[in-house]
């Protein structure tokens, strides 16, 4: 079973600012452990690679690309957390990009179990006329109208345990019914939406906001009584996790009680799903996780349940 990465240091060029939680030290933490650990040399690496510009324009709209450009090419904010540099645009470009990369390795790539994106920045709260929440662009987005169009697949889902619910991707998706979305996050918290009651226009969207304090006990529960169930009901041809680790409980941007093998139950129920319903197509993509420590232990425990070694 070949279980993949990618992850480049043009990741590492978006530069917020040294006071900014979505640092590049996070990712530099990430593969730092990979490598000391030894597990690094047990996966396989894959290129980034920059996206092409109908795979946004596929998602966003053209007025927001060109905005977007011009401001991650110069420095600038998008809102008052989404502070941009001058190499924030093709550091945005090509961790969209990659994600659809990941999508053609467990398509026709031969990639059968599982690929991981490292990148940065995220992309959940990325609409498709703007960006927010240190979201720059929607990198599961583009990479499921990939998914459907270009690699032809019918129906996909987005499972999403960022502890902030993913406003973006919602928003993009929730008239769309051939793609399923799936939240559990903090609530209340920023940014203040993803009520149980949001189900989507074809009821294609499960919400599961959980209190400050749910730990690995609550959000596994989650998963076997509610999450699995709708997952199999919707039947994908492909998985994408929204993958945060901003719910540990080291995270300074959450209050909820996540460890680092809480992630990999989550991870060992998802690759399941994967492979009995969607051929082992799996992808899971970066997003929160501000305790550098902490999102690479998780991490590292959620690459080991993909490669099948969870116990």
């Amino acid at each position: 079973m070949t279980t993949a990465i990618i992850y480049d240091q043009i990741f590492l060029k978006h530069n917020p600012g040294p006071l900014h939680p979505e640092s590049p030290e996070r990712l530099s933490a990430i593969m730092n452990h990979l490598t000391e650990t030894g597990l690094l040399d047990r996966l396989t690496s894959l290129p980034a690679r920059p996206a092409e510009p109908a795979e946004l324009t596929a998602v966003h709209t053209a007025d927001y690309l060109r905005m977007a450009e011009i401001l991650g090419s110069n420095g600038g904010s998008l809102d008052v957390d989404t502070v941009l540099s001058a190499d924030s645009w093709r550091t945005a470009v090509t961790a969209a990009g990659s994600a659809v990369a990941a999508v053609a390795a467990v398509t026709e790539g031969g990639v059968d179990g599982g690929c991981f994106v490292l990148s940065r920045p995220p992309g959940h709260h990325a609409f498709a006329d703007r960006g927010s929440g240190f979201c720059l662009l929607n990198n599961v987005a583009v990479a499921t109208r990939a998914a459907l169009g270009k690699y032809g697949l019918g129906r996909a889902a987005i499972i999403d345990w960022d502890v902030h619910h993913g406003n973006g991707t919602q928003a993009i998706f929730e008239g769309d019914e051939a793609v399923f979305y799936v939240s559990l996050h903090q609530s209340p918290h920023y940014p203040g939406s993803g009520a149980a009651s949001d189900t989507g226009r074809y009821h294609n969207q499960l919400n599961i906001p959980l209190p400050a304090g749910s730990g690995d006990q609550e959000y596994l529960n989650a998963f076997d009584k509610l999450v699995i169930p709708a997952i199999i009901r919707h039947c994908p041809d492909i998985i994408l996790v929204s993958a945060g680790y901003d719910g540990h409980q080291a995270d300074p941007l959450s209050a909820m009680n996540l460890s680092a093998a809480g992630f990999a139950g989550m991870t060992e129920r998802v690759k399941k799903l994967a492979e009995e319903f969607c051929g082992g197509r799996l992808v899971l993509l970066l997003e929160g996780g501000y305790h550098p420590t902490a999102t690479a232990e998780s991490i590292a425990g959620t690459l080991r349940a993909m490669m099948g070694e969870f116990q």
